[in-house]
């Protein structure tokens, strides 16, 4: 079997049970116990019932789930950034309601030079991005429920999944959409490939 590092889950924005009752389905049949190593959570949980439902998917070892304060949030204990280290990476995460101006390229480059880290990972938008710039890497995994942004725009249910091997990450992204030949909303998965001594390559 192919090693591809450890599994680390990237999502946010659940908003739970303010605008959204549950997660999708279609994602808590992928979201195994057991299989996921560390889970980075861009906060807005807003539900002690889904704080525990993170910390349960990594099996044993509940110090490798970190989770940062969204605007949502009323947990205190949740920290606004937080630095963490997996494989090779020095890894930023943050809501992101606190940048001006909001999910500005900039604006999350000077945080990601303030952090100091290779992989800084914002939410707050509730849309997915994964960007490349100046071997660096901007993660934001969208709202893993499709909850509304504050003015309302209905979004799509996403979250990523990053295998992490050495100076490697392969990132996953997942995304909840309609498929009009089937009649259905379906899982569809795209990849990308980012190196600390390489060029990103996407397909």
């Amino acid at each position: 079997m192919q090693d591809f590092g450890e599994l680390v889950l990237v999502l946010g924005d659940l908003c739970i049970p303010n605008r959204k009752a549950k997660l999708p389905d279609e994602f808590k049949t992928l979201l195994v116990p057991g299989k996921i190593k560390h889970v980075l959570c861009t906060g807005n949980v807003c539900s002690k019932s889904m704080d525990q439902y993170l910390r349960n998917l990594v099996v044993g070892n509940a110090t490798n789930v970190h989770i940062v304060r969204g605007d949502m949030d009323e947990n205190k204990a949740y920290p606004e950034t937080k630095v963490v280290k997996i494989g090779g990476f020095k890894i930023g995460l943050c809501h992101g309601h606190q940048l001006v101006p909001t999910a500005h390229v900039e604006s999350l480059l000077d945080l990601q030079r303030k952090l100091d880290v290779d992989i800084l990972i914002t939410g707050h938008t509730h849309e997915t991005e994964v960007y490349a710039n100046d071997k660096k890497y901007l993660i934001n995994p969208g709202s893993v429920t499709g909850a509304s942004t504050y003015n309302g725009k209905e979004c799509t249910p996403s979250f990523i999944l990053m295998a992490i091997k050495g100076d490697n990450v392969v990132t996953f992204v997942y995304e909840l959409k309609f498929d009009p030949n089937t009649n259905e909303q379906k899982v569809k998965v795209s990849k990308s490939e980012f190196s600390k001594s390489e060029d990103t390559e996407y397909s």
